[in-house]
């Protein structure tokens, strides 16, 4: 049993304070509540940022990595791709600013490729059943290192020589090094239990029939490998091709056509790295066409455009002309080749109905001379070899668990489902269908999902809190931007100390003491052994007497005052 250390100096003997048990006044007593940070709530993947970021600030890099690589085992990626909605989740927003949470896990990640820190996973017995995996993109990636987390052996096939789908094919090596995404999934398909098949195409090489036969279960991380069709009112210029086509043709062998000006349709990261690419192919002027506005403070990140914020900014520092709030009327074509393109202002207003709906401002037309246009609204899967599953639908129909609707055994997540569309949530659905899968084959019951909500800015005690601003890290100077070197350089591990530091503990116990120092009848006792839980913190309800002082000084928001039934 846990030896307590008392607070109190004085000794029980009659006559003394303690001879009376002044809680019986209480009509309220203090507990813990541990509430979500909303850092973790933000995360698709289902990463605890709070959580790793204790570690970090007590120098514990390689515990905070495995806290990351529990739920994502690609933190040196998704720290330098992903849109970290856990930073527009932050509530030192409202104070200062955000957490610069990406580059703790960007710099955690590539700490762990440089020492080659194991990943935390126990050997898998050479009779484990198999899984199927198709595609070695991040869902992909994800369903296998969670399944051999789980005892499972996994086999991936995927149709090219390299594991990595879009991270591989579709993002330019200025956001992504090759020599990253090489190392992080070369330590993953590395582990004992995963293995890669590659130049294997679902529907050419194999049949999901066939798999259903052979594994146990069969995980779909297609992607989405075709693009949107696009025209207005059926007019499409003849040298149309969509913005995923042109950047996987970048990435392959670094050239695309070069016109003298050129418009880019869409808003998210694919628009913004095609517009960006054409910039560094030598497009004179690059237009970027959005019905969405340009991120920046007093924009909702709901309706701003979804796009990296960060990559929008540096986009524009490259010379990107954003139209933002503008769709595209008519083009002007001479013969089948596109001259111009017809812009009209259009917003989002309120109808009759109380719905939102997207309005063409009559009378706001410019025209807006270009050589090519470019679209870049999205993907769907391709259908070949899940023709049955697919049913003429642009995504895989799933559950909450990835359990391809109608088709027991089979599962899917990434692009070929309609999730986020982001790396983080590729891998979340990855995870997540990998519990899905094992507890079906245990013939367990899956846990209910319970969607908690986050403590709040206004749970917190800011008077313990200075201002202190974000790090920010280095970039290259835009007139060195021209080629595939990486525009966002690592920070150093005294700065990421320094910006963990940051960190409100939101809704979890920082140790600081208050509780147990302010507590004016000393009712909070305190063990030996230093825990960051909150666990080494007693309340001593024979002498507290309720009155809040505990809560109310809480930094964190981890006290809360109840009833005292």
């Amino acid at each position: 049993m846990t030896t307590l250390i008392l607070t109190r100096a004085g000794y029980a003997l009659p006559g003394t304070s303690l001879k009376f048990r002044t809680g019986d006044w209480q009509v309220q007593i203090p507990r813990h509540r541990y509430q979500i940070a909303p850092c973790h709530h933000a995360c698709p993947a289902g990463e605890d940022a709070q959580a790793y970021l204790a570690y970090v600030q007590t120098g514990h890099n390689q515990p905070a990595w495995e806290t990351i690589v529990a739920v994502n085992p690609m933190p040196a990626i998704t720290g330098r791709v992903c849109p970290h909605p856990c930073e527009s989740a932050c509530n030192r927003s409202q104070y200062d600013e955000p957490i610069a949470i990406h580059a703790v896990e960007r710099f955690l990640g590539d700490e762990a490729i440089a020492k080659n820190w194991p990943y935390p996973v126990k050997p898998v017995n050479s009779s484990a059943p198999e899984i199927a995996i198709v595609g070695a993109g991040p869902a992909g990636i994800s369903a296998a290192y969670h399944l051999v987390k789980r005892g499972y052996r996994a086999v991936i096939f995927d149709e090219h020589p390299e594991a990595g789908g879009t991270l591989r094919t579709a993002l330019p090596p200025y956001r992504l090094p090759r020599s990253v995404l090489d190392a992080e999934l070369e330590r993953i398909l590395a582990i004992e239990g995963i293995s890669f098949q590659p130049h294997t195409r679902l529907g050419r090489d194999m049949h999901l029939n066939e798999l259903q036969e052979q594994y146990k279960a069969v995980f779909l991380a297609l992607g989405a490998q075709r693009s949107t069709e696009w025209s207005i009112d059926g007019a499409v210029p003849r040298d149309l091709r969509s913005g995923l086509e042109l950047l996987k043709e970048w990435v392959d062998i670094g050239t695309v056509p070069v016109p003298k000006s050129v418009a880019v349709i869409g808003a998210g990261n694919t628009a913004v790295d095609m517009a960006r690419v054409m910039r560094r192919a030598g497009v004179q002027e690059v237009h970027l066409i959005s019905h969405k506005p340009i991120p920046r403070p007093g924009v909702s990140p709901k309706e701003a455009m979804p796009a990296i914020p960060r990559e929008v900014e540096e986009a524009l520092e490259e010379g990107v002309q954003i139209h933002e709030y503008r769709g595209i009327r008519r083009l002007i074509l001479r013969g089948e080749r596109i001259v111009g393109v017809e812009l009209v202002h259009m917003k989002k207003l309120m109808q009759a109905s109380g719905k939102l709906k997207r309005i063409a401002f009559e009378g706001t037309e410019t025209i807006l001379n270009v050589d090519q246009v470019i679209p870049a609204v999205g993907q769907v899967i391709d259908p070949t070899g899940i023709e049955k599953l697919a049913a003429n639908r642009s995504h895989l129909q799933v559950d909450q668990w990835g359990r391809v609707i109608g088709h027991p055994g089979i599962y899917a997540g990434g692009d070929a489902t309609p999730n986020e569309g982001t790396v983080t949530a590729a891998v979340g659905d990855g995870r997540r269908a990998a519990e899905a899968i094992d507890s079906v084959l245990q013939v367990r019951a899956l846990p209910e999902i319970i969607l908690a909500n986050p403590i709040t800015f206004d749970q917190l005690n800011m008077h313990y809190y200075e201002l202190y601003p974000r790090v920010q890290e280095p970039t290259l100077p835009v007139v060195q931007r021209i080629g595939d070197e990486e525009i966002t350089t690592s920070l150093s591990a005294p700065l990421i100390a320094k910006e963990s530091q940051r960190c409100f503990s939101c809704g979890n116990c920082l140790a600081c003491d208050n509780c147990w120092t302010l507590c004016p009848d000393s009712a909070v006792l305190k063990t030996k052994e230093l825990a960051s839980d909150g666990s080494h913190y007693v309340f001593d309800y024979d002498y507290c007497k309720g009155c809040g002082l505990c809560a109310s000084e809480c930094p964190c928001g981890f006290i809360e005052m109840v009833e005292q039934l």
